[in-house]
């Protein structure tokens, strides 16, 4: 029997190509997505025609426990910080049981690593620590409470803790993210793009403090792929993947260092002939916050995890290319939707 599955964020860049991921693979799956407008139930309706759309916003919480109530799996691509959210599907998860359990795959994000940044207000250095989703398992569930996401993971965490036979979680964790996405509704990420569209805008590029910070990359089309597989583990009843305490998987095709993509913004920004050269000049917290009111973080933070768990337990392999080698369509993107 197929599975009955709900999805939030089906319009939103990640949620939108998780579902062309998970829609394509199992065409005979029961899809329903919260949207919270007839707009863009029009336009989820238009590409995928056999969804149920429920109409509603993360704020209605009865409506997405009833919701969670009724499926068997559960993908929360939604915003990772909203807390009624999150214990709404933490209440519709107590209507399961042992004999019709639960399986909710919910989406935070590798700036819950940011932490020490985040404490010491600084930006645009190197921290040497890395964290790891196998031998580090332990220490990504119990991560401070100041850090970023922090908040919704332990609600997302203690669904499983409060009867493991019932519900059981896993959550996705990707850094930045980056690619188009083949969604219907958004179709790009944040963070690349912003600071392209910062470059363009100010007509001279920057470096974040010394530009010496370092996070890692995930194609959003080769995040999909850990959805899909943890989507096959759930509807096979666990198969190879690991839920609950054990349910914590990063997404990253290798690390990176900001400055050396501010630099390459600035030179693809002056090949294009947008700005007149392609220097970058050092700014400090208060220039960065002005660009960006969250650019401190965005930009000049360090948050190092490495996927190994969907590595080990399902074969993944991201396949795309790195962020730098798409940097050229990022900067003519933000170009054109600037009028430049």
């Amino acid at each position: 029997m197929a599975p009955k599955v709900f999805l939030t964020g089906a319009t939103g860049y990640i949620g939108g190509d998780g579902l062309y991921a998970v829609s394509n693979a199992h065409p005979d799956w029961e899809l329903s997505a919260l949207v919270r407008s007839q707009e863009k139930a029009a336009q989820l309706k238009a590409k995928y025609p056999n969804i149920r759309v429920v109409l509603g916003d993360l704020d209605s919480s009865d409506v997405i426990e009833e919701e969670v109530k009724n499926a068997d799996i559960v993908f929360h691509f939604a915003d990772c910080d909203h807390v009624a959210a999150a214990k709404a599907i933490a209440k519709g998860a107590q209507h399961h049981t042992p004999e019709r359990p639960l399986w909710v795959i919910h989406t935070s994000g590798t700036g819950i690593l940011t932490v020490e940044d985040q404490r010491a207000r600084s930006y645009g250095v190197e921290r040497p620590k890395e964290y790891n989703d196998w031998e580090g398992i332990a220490e990504l569930v119990d991560l401070p409470e100041d850090a970023f996401h922090r908040n919704v993971d332990e609600i997302i965490i203690g669904i499983g803790r409060r009867d493991p036979f019932s519900a059981r979680t896993a959550i996705v964790c990707p850094p930045t993210i980056y690619g188009p996405g083949r969604g219907p509704g958004n179709t790009k990420s944040v963070q690349a793009y912003l600071l392209s569209a910062a470059v363009l805008k100010r007509g001279k590029g920057f470096l974040v403090g010394k530009g010496e910070n370092i996070w890692h990359q995930v194609h959003v089309q080769d995040l999909s792929n850990v959805y899909l597989a943890l989507g096959d583990a759930a509807a096979e009843g666990g198969g190879k993947a690991t839920w609950n305490e054990e349910g914590y998987y990063f997404a990253e095709n290798g690390s990176f260092v900001w400055g050396d993509i501010q630099r390459k913004v600035a030179e693809e920004a002056y090949a294009q002939k947008f700005i007149s050269s392609p220097a970058v000049e050092s700014l400090d917290a208060k220039q960065t916050t002005e660009i960006l009111s969250v650019g401190l973080y965005a930009w000049g933070s360090n948050s190092r995890g490495r996927a190994l768990r969907a590595r080990n337990l399902f074969g993944w392999e991201p396949k795309q290319p790195n962020l730098i080698d798409l940097i050229p369509e990022i900067v003519s993107l933000e170009a054109k939707e600037l009028g430049l």
